[in-house]
């Protein structure tokens, strides 16, 4: 396993102070548990509710945070989904959530997950690669079942790539000639012979990078469990508590600034600071992978008394 590294791991923990507030930390992307680990060294007083779908990431975590037993609980499920446990389990009053955007490098380097235009592998593309519901189609199923004007809207909308109509009609063409994508490989050799030299060369990157994130997207309905989980986790955030989003893409950070943005309007918190957060330059030197982050924080404002209903403990049930 690569070494795990934590985007804005300093910026996060600067947000919790003083520490000692912090009484719950819903971490809706555990992951490798990066972040949560440093939060509980620093906040002594904090439990983790980590969220995180992909079993595998769940294992590496659980025995990352033993040294932490009793101030941490795994959930196995999507973030989207926060607001519904929350009411089940009876939780309220989180002192801060964070969101970590974007695919983890566990998954990104096992071929086998699909998610890597880099390694070959079957196209999956699923966060959860135990969800065999047709409901969430894979990437392959995507790629060779769907029409021009389908894949057009995806990977203009999603991937925001300006080449969609001609890659889409492409992918469809080597479809009528009898051809099968079954693997990235096969992908991303498409796409290479579809676009003109010049025109990748123009790209400023890989020129299946946004057509890998368009189906990412769709496969894992990423934008609409964003918007879902937003709303929830505002209905169990305790007053003066925070939510922190890390994204990686225009996508989420519009949609993350908008719903901020609305949130003030309606006089429920603020953005604490006004402007987008990025990544430092020796961040960027020593985690590449960080240079397209952006961290927005909001921050609910105190009810009338300054009453706080904040849990003390991590639910057993």
């Amino acid at each position: 396993m690569n070494e795990h590294v934590p985007v804005m791991l300093n910026e996060v923990l600067s947000a919790l102070e003083p520490s000692d507030s912090v009484g719950v930390f819903v971490d809706a992307t555990l992951g490798l548990a990066g972040h949560s680990i440093e939060i509980l060294k620093k906040c002594k007083k904090a439990t983790i509710i980590g969220f995180d779908q992909d079993s595998y990431a769940r294992e590496i975590a659980a025995e990352r945070l033993l040294p932490f037993t009793g101030r941490f609980e795994i959930i196995a499920d999507n973030f989207r989904n926060i607001e519904k446990l929350a009411e089940r389990k009876g939780w309220n009053g989180a002192n801060a959530v964070l969101f970590d955007l974007g695919v983890s490098n566990i998954q990104l380097t096992n071929a086998e997950r699909g998610f890597s235009f880099q390694n070959d592998g079957p196209l999956s593309m699923k966060m959860n690669s135990e969800n065999k519901s047709e409901a969430s189609p894979s990437a392959g199923k995507i790629l060779n079942e769907w029409s021009i004007g389908e894949l057009t809207k995806i990977f203009r909308l999603y991937g925001e790539d300006p080449n969609a109509y001609h890659i889409a009609r492409g992918i469809v063409r080597h479809r009528e000639s009898g051809g099968v994508l079954e693997t990235t490989g096969d992908l991303v050799e498409l796409i290479r012979e579809i676009l003109p030299a010049p025109v990748q060369r123009k790209m400023g990157g890989h020129p299946a990078r946004k057509i890998f994130q368009a189906l990412r997207i769709v496969v894992n309905d990423e934008i609409k469990a964003l918007d879902e989980a937003l709303d929830g986790v505002l209905k169990i955030l305790a007053p003066e508590g925070k939510i922190l989003v890390i994204s990686y893409h225009s996508l989420e950070d519009r949609m993350v600034k908008h719903r901020f943005k609305k949130w003030e309007e309606d006089c429920i918190g603020k953005q604490e600071p006004r402007k987008v957060i990025k990544p430092t330059e020796s961040e960027i030197e020593q985690n590449y992978k960080s240079r397209s982050a952006k961290l927005r924080i909001f921050k609910k404002f105190a009810e009338k008394g300054g009453a706080h209903n904040v849990l003390q403990r991590i639910p057993t049930d």
